[in-house]
């Protein structure tokens, strides 16, 4: 798992085990903390390829699926016009750009500084 990602992991024991030195723990322990954790944790979704849990997966459609149903009662529904949108779309979709940047070292960081504000 840390292989797979660092961040993910050390995240995922520092809020379910408050675990924020993972270095400090025994690796044998360290492996069962990382294998008992939930099945929605940041390191579990990605190493299985999802985005989001699967609760929130299937609620996102039943959501979409009443949405859409009780469109199709509306006059709008007969003109084709004002579909609801998918929220599982919307959530499953590839994201543009990653959001937040991070940095490894404080050099990184002040060049990455020096770039934006021009300085």
């Amino acid at each position: 798992m840390l292989a797979y990602d660092r961040d993910a992991l050390i995240c995922d024991l520092a809020e379910t085990y408050h675990i924020l030195d993972y270095r400090s723990v025994p690796v044998e322990v360290l492996s069962i903390l990382a294998a008992g954790l939930r099945d929605d944790s940041r390191i579990k979704l990605k190493m299985n390829g999802l985005k989001i849990s699967l609760d929130r997966l299937l609620m996102a459609r039943m959501v979409d699926s009443l949405a859409l149903l009780v469109w199709t009662k509306t006059e709008d529904a007969t003109k084709g016009r004002n579909k609801p949108k998918s929220i599982t779309e919307v959530l499953t979709a590839e994201p543009k750009e990653d959001p937040v940047k991070t940095y490894s070292t404080p050099e990184e960081f002040e060049s990455a500084w020096k770039k934006i504000t021009g300085g």
